[in-house]
């Protein structure tokens, strides 16, 4: 059975390694999530070892799925830094294993992340993804809504320029906008 939790910072560290072997099966798979292929497995844990002060400090949530001993999967929830977005998120950083995929594992963690969103008082979320890709069947069918792409926007594993769609999606209750701290520092 795959479960899903959330991550502390000493915990990523801890999991760097494995999150590393995720991310490089990932890009691999042909998924850019920001990467370009081949990707280094030694640059891929200093990546998310380097996630662990922002997930200290708050500006971001990671979960992730294990399958047994194994990690399946893992998502991000990234917060707007400035003080008047604070009603929103970015979901960053989807990626199951191939091996672990057409299980509804994809759909579990984003489930887990609108629903931690909601809880915490966000109240909108926005992702993108390469457009044409096998994620924009998972988001559309989750209630997301599609607001437009831009052609050329990101290089995909390979190094050729892809275009990249955008979505939103509104959860959790209309009102005044969450009391979190946003560091004027920090960055989407």
């Amino acid at each position: 059975m795959t479960e899903i939790v959330p991550v502390s910072a000493p915990e990523l560290v801890t999991y760097a390694d494995e999150l590393a072997a995720l991310l490089v099966e990932t890009v691999d798979g042909g998924s850019s999530v920001g990467f370009l292929a081949p990707l280094d497995r030694g640059a891929a844990a200093c990546w998310w070892r380097e996630r662990a002060a922002s997930l200290a400090a708050g500006h971001q949530q990671i979960w992730i799925a294990r399958d047994g001993e194994r990690i399946a999967g893992t998502i991000a929830l990234v917060r707007a830094p400035l003080p008047n977005a604070r009603h929103r998120a970015e979901v960053a950083k989807l990626m199951v294993r191939p091996s672990a995929q057409g299980r509804g594992l994809g759909r579990s963690l984003l489930d887990a992340v609108e629903r931690s969103a909601a809880e915490d008082g966000v109240r909108l979320l926005v992702l993108d993804t390469e457009s044409g890709s096998a994620a924009e069947r998972l988001y559309r069918s989750a209630g997301w809504t599609e607001c437009g792409s831009v052609p050329d926007y990101a290089a995909d594993p390979a190094g050729v320029l892809r275009p990249t769609t955008y979505y939103y999606k509104a959860v959790g209750p209309a009102g005044p906008a969450p009391a979190q701290a946003a560091s004027p520092s920090a960055s989407l």
